[in-house]
């Protein structure tokens, strides 16, 4: 079945026309798809019903079955369990900020990353995401709350530059005008720093905004806490920031997981200036939020305000993540997990 949800307006023009219906048609059809957020063909009404038939016989919407919502009591943050149509589970995040809803999405079901404070790690990687299904996630979340979505991070489930093809069309799909529209400058891709796709990425001409999960002040910690920093030394991974920032005009942002005695010491934060020196960045410190398959513990909450304050007396651009939905599973992969732990049990 062809997978019409991830194609462009144009590409889904040719389609239609092949099938021997007018051009017009693609244009009523990608409304239905990204704008009225239809889930099946029969929604769309101003289709003829030969039309509805056809496309039902050749083409799939891919639509995501909502599994589970776990509403936090704190915050209000809400984690979704999405069903793919292979069985597989897909997780997203909404966060409500003054400025408007932000989601978080997955890239990908499971990650081959191996980060060893990361629950998504857990059974390895499944398969990509495509496009279609990075959308499917907003737009089921926008059917559920009833809310438009304002911005978009890709940090969910998987490394988003290990799919990186389904990335880009996604991201073009989601800025379309004719789509949902949200701008580029409401868009931030994570990365633990695959250096020869950063460099690609930027040259695409999105205004994204790049996180890098920096995680450490030195080479020996990364690996130790990555093993993708095998692959990529640090200094490399940092110029390729640093070619980001040159190509768009848009400043890297460092995600940093404190992880108690072992990334969280004033040498550590020391080494962190030393490395990143003045550049033009941003440092998202994160209490690391604990695996129980892993030996890592979050940091105490005054030895990351110490290390906040160490690093602002550097002159460095930093903030502590506001921790949201810690009661229901938020982190990447933990609800996944639980639940086909359940399943299995």
């Amino acid at each position: 079945m062809v997978d019409i949800k991830s194609m462009t307006l144009g590409e889904l023009e040719n389609y239609i026309v092949d099938l021997g219906e007018k051009k017009f048609r693609a244009g009523q059809i990608y409304d239905w798809m990204h704008v009225k957020l239809a889930e099946s063909f029969d929604d769309m009404t101003n289709l003829s019903k030969d039309l509805r038939q056809k496309l039902s016989e050749n083409a799939s919407l891919y639509t995501m079955e909502t599994e589970r919502v776990q509403t936090s009591k704190e915050d209000g943050t809400q984690k979704f369990l999405f069903k793919t149509w292979d069985g597989e589970f897909v997780e997203s995040v909404k966060m409500v900020y003054k400025h408007g809803i932000s989601v978080c999405i997955s890239s990908q079901i499971g990650c081959r990353m191996g980060c060893s404070f990361c629950a998504s790690t857990v059974g390895g990687l499944i398969r990509n995401l495509t496009a279609g299904e990075m959308l499917e996630q907003i737009y089921r979340i926008q059917a559920y709350c009833k809310e438009r979505v304002k911005n978009v991070v890709v940090m969910g489930m998987g490394e988003p530059l290990d799919n990186y093809d389904s990335l880009v069309r996604f991201l073009r799909l989601v800025s379309d005008e004719k789509g949902l529209g949200i701008s580029g400058r409401n868009i931030t891709v994570s990365t633990c720093g695959l250096v020869e796709r950063m460099k690609q990425f930027a040259d695409e001409g999105f205004t994204a905004t790049l996180a890098l999960s920096l995680h450490a002040s030195n080479q020996a910690t990364r690996e130790a806490l990555m093993p993708v920093a095998k692959s990529y030394h640090i200094d490399e991974v940092l110029g390729a920031c640093r070619y980001y920032f040159e190509k768009t005009g848009r400043r890297v942002t460092f995600e940093y997981s404190l992880a108690d005695g072992v990334n969280d010491s004033d040498e550590n934060a020391r080494q962190l200036h030393e490395l990143i020196g003045d550049g033009i960045c941003h440092i998202n410190l994160i209490p690391i939020n604990p695996v129980r398959e892993g030996k890592y513990r979050e940091s105490k909450k005054a030895r990351v305000i110490a290390f906040k304050n160490k690093l602002e007396k550097y002159g460095i651009n930093v903030t502590i993540r506001r921790e949201m939905g810690r009661d229901i599973d938020a982190a990447c992969g933990q609800l996944r997990k639980r639940i086909k732990d359940e399943r299995k049990g």
